[in-house]
């Protein structure tokens, strides 16, 4: 609903609007400006020029090369936290620590939701930990303030982590990697969910997403499964998209899945005794599948980029997938 195409013969331009702030790109300089004459006529608009910052993210561009970080939105939430003169730090496999002594709800609240935007914006490496530090904004501790922290932290080592999009001589198509960590919630021992996108097989991410799932999974594989019908739904909204916006070249999804039973069961109805359970909204996956809407294809686990969104994103993970997640 925040993104308008006009399409004029082999001509088009693209307006994307965020309140009063709106982003324009057009295939024709001369159809980009009529279109800014028409506006500045009808509304009182201020032309910035080319775009190098848009709500906190910031946009460097060369020929053949657009990259966006938001380094200076960071540099802003150090200061307010109090965090600027702080220790860099990795993130670690274990980043809870032993305390049950209640924190302020408000401070952390905000510290929460500064790196959920950072986190949805141009960081898919924070996605995990921002996703479990989410889910104790009714009644923090001490442990989850901790956590926060370090995650402060680690994002003044890595201030300079930016997304690189490099114009390809290939086709752009979508590819994904879908993953779940079963029953990896101490408290109710839901599994969590991860998958991300990308354009061109090189990155970096155009979607991603970490996230606790409904209900609890009864087996690795309805976790997979669970986590499958996630993607395959974030699939069809982005080949949607893509296609109201460029031309009708999005058909058929490649999902990469590390679990051989997901991708049996998204095929054909088998292991019906352990599989019967399943809530039917899962099952669409077949429907998609048969209809050649996506392609789900096995990925060893080692080379699961999605696993990072299931677990803590260790400083081994983030350098073996960096290229995929941020382009560079």
């Amino acid at each position: 609903h925040c993104v308008y195409k006009k399409q004029i013969k082999n001509d088009m331009i693209i307006v994307i609007i965020w309140v009063d702030d709106l982003i324009m790109a057009a295939s024709d300089t001369h159809l980009l400006n009529q279109f800014k004459e028409v506006m500045q006529k009808k509304f009182r608009m201020k032309d910035l020029g080319k775009i190098s910052y848009f709500l906190g993210i910031h946009f460097e561009q060369k020929e053949g090369e657009i990259k966006m970080s938001q380094d200076k939105y960071i540099s802003k939430m150090l200061e307010r936290f109090g965090m600027v003169n702080c220790k860099p730090s990795p993130l670690h496999e274990k980043l809870e620590y032993n305390s049950s002594e209640a924190v302020d709800p408000k401070n952390y609240r905000e510290i929460v939701g500064s790196l959920i935007y950072a986190m949805t914006c141009t960081r898919p490496d924070l996605s995990w930990v921002v996703s479990r530090l989410s889910q104790h904004l009714s009644e923090p501790k001490a442990e989850n303030m901790n956590t926060a922290k370090h995650v402060l932290r680690y994002l003044k080592g890595t201030i300079d982590h930016k997304l690189c999009f490099k114009k390809s001589s290939q086709p752009l198509r979508l590819l994904a990697y879908s993953d779940s960590d079963w029953a990896s919630s101490v408290e109710d021992r839901r599994s969590t969910t991860g998958y991300c996108f990308s354009l061109t097989g090189d990155g970096p991410l155009v979607s991603w997403k970490s996230k606790k799932q409904p209900t609890v999974a009864l087996s690795t594989c309805e976790a997979e499964y669970m986590a499958l019908a996630a993607t395959t739904q974030e699939s069809l909204y982005l080949t949607q998209l893509l296609n109201g916006m460029d031309k009708k070249i999005y058909h058929c999804t490649n999902i990469f899945e590390d679990n051989q039973g997901a991708i049996s069961l998204s095929k054909d109805p088998v292991y019906r005794q352990r599989s019967k359970h399943i809530d039917v909204k899962y099952h669409f996956i077949r429907t998609v599948v048969n209809e050649g809407k996506v392609n789900i294809t096995y990925c060893p686990t080692e080379d699961m980029v999605a696993d990072i969104f299931t677990k803590p994103a260790t400083k081994s993970k983030i350098n073996k997938f960096k290229r995929f997640l941020f382009g560079n």
